[in-house]
């Protein structure tokens, strides 16, 4: 599945790998390790993925007692997975790595030392959980993954003729025709049910049933449920509670998110955490509204008053 993050790890590559890794965080379910995989097939020479989601204590001792001697913990690792390192042409990527923050930490020395290239894949990566007793590293370059957006939908589609079309017309100012708006209205309303959840838009692409799309988005619904009971500690009955009030919110075409429809007692500043781990945990998009649209809207940003909207249309 085509993806501009792809560009973006090509210039990383380029430009920045000797002296950085790559830090991509995104929501769940947005496709991270699908393209690092592919990324690491397509341009290195050889890679390892450590998925702590599977990686046992054999992996983890590593980080815990070979850091301070490099040369045994890469010939561990590359004995472990039985993939040979080549120097300059070789990655490696801990993915889940908020599973395990001392990975994370590692990056300092890993980079530092230079012999390969590293990516880092995952979610909530600011939780206080998954950064708790580590100096988060300066080497990472961080960048975020969000789902598909409509012109990655559209090459998923196998169309790849619709947005060079529609941007030519937005360029010169001229319009598409009827016949072309209809159809590209069309393609978006499409868009707008399945949204650009990879596992959602791939069984459309080759279904086109909207029951078993359904099915998936559901599914990560659920996931995302979990996550907030695993990891919002302290505060997750206001997080569920926004959480699920967001589409009927949205439905209302409320001016601003209405607190009063979760508790007549809710205040923002008795929710402002649960937004904050929201908006962090890249579930939802928050819009705050701006008193003086222009060119510095956060200077003029009113925070008592947003909306929240998913972070994925389809999944409304």
């Amino acid at each position: 599945m085509r993806r501009k993050i792809y560009d973006k790890l090509l210039k990383w590559k380029r430009d920045d790998s000797g002296r950085t890794a790559l830090l991509i965080d995104g929501a769940r379910r947005v496709g991270k390790s699908y393209i690092v995989e592919e990324f690491a097939k397509n341009e290195y020479e050889s890679h390892i993925i450590v998925d702590f989601n599977i990686a046992g204590d054999d992996v983890r001792n590593l980080f815990e007692y070979h850091l301070s001697d490099l040369d045994t913990f890469f010939s561990y690792l590359s004995a472990y997975y039985n993939v040979r390192l080549v120097p300059g042409k070789s990655l490696i990527v801990f993915d889940e790595v908020q599973l395990f923050p001392k990975a994370r930490a590692a990056i300092k020395y890993l980079v530092k030392d230079g012999r390969y290239n590293y990516i880092e894949t995952g979610s909530l990566m600011s939780i206080k959980s998954n950064v708790n007793g580590i100096v988060i590293p300066s080497e990472e370059r961080h960048i975020k993954m969000f789902p598909l957006d409509f012109e990655e939908f559209l090459w998923a589609m196998g169309n790849e003729t619709m947005m060079p079309l529609v941007s030519q017309c937005f360029g010169e100012r001229k319009p598409l025709g009827q016949a072309m708006h209809r159809k590209a209205m069309s393609l978006f309303r499409e868009y707008l049910i399945v949204g650009g959840m990879p596992q959602a838009v791939e069984e459309y692409s080759k279904t086109r049933n909207f029951e078993k799309v359904d099915a998936i988005k559901r599914d990560i619904l659920t996931l995302y449920r979990a996550d907030i009971v695993k990891y919002s500690k302290g505060y997750e009955r206001k997080v569920e509670g926004i959480f699920d009030e967001i589409p009927a919110q949205l439905q209302k075409h409320e001016k601003r998110f209405n607190l009063a429809s979760i508790s007549k007692q809710a205040r923002y500043r008795d929710y402002e955490d649960a937004l904050f781990w929201l908006s962090d945990a890249m579930i939802v998009n928050i819009c705050y509204n701006s008193t003086a649209p222009n060119v510095g809207l956060k200077l003029n940003m009113d925070r008592m008053t947003l909306k929240c909207y998913m972070s994925d249309t389809g999944l409304l």
